[in-house]
């Protein structure tokens, strides 16, 4: 199990909590039933296999957040990075407009957010 890959279902459960978080396990429960028709004891397998992930925490029946979703997006997209193009940026960058042509208002966003980060 990869800490930042998440199945079809890990996924929409996930932005669900996103959403309804801080949220009480008995609200969570009948929420995931009406949403994806699933029984208690489903809710509670995968709200756990999340939490030992590090995203969200069961404290004494109460949902949390541990990880904000911007942040869970970042961390996936590193180790996407990483695992398919040797950490290199560069090289995903390379390869990804190779087959999809950059638009004035993305290549003006990348130019900003590279200016920002030489400011910093």
């Amino acid at each position: 199990m990869e800490k930042y890959k998440l199945g079809e279902m890990e996924e929409k459960f996930a932005e669900l909590l996103w959403e309804k978080a801080p949220i009480r396990t008995g609200e969570l429960t009948k929420l995931c039933q009406q949403a994806f028709g699933w029984k208690r004891t489903t809710t509670y397998t995968m709200l756990k296999r999340l939490c030992e992930r590090g995203l969200f925490a069961n404290e004494d029946g109460l949902v949390v957040v541990c990880m904000k979703r911007e942040d869970f997006q970042a961390a996936r997209g590193e180790q996407f990075i990483e695992e398919n193009f040797e950490g290199s940026l560069p090289m995903f960058l390379a390869a990804f407009t190779k087959r999809k042509k950059l638009g004035e208002k993305e290549v003006r966003m990348l130019k900003e957010m590279i200016d920002n980060y030489e400011e910093d």
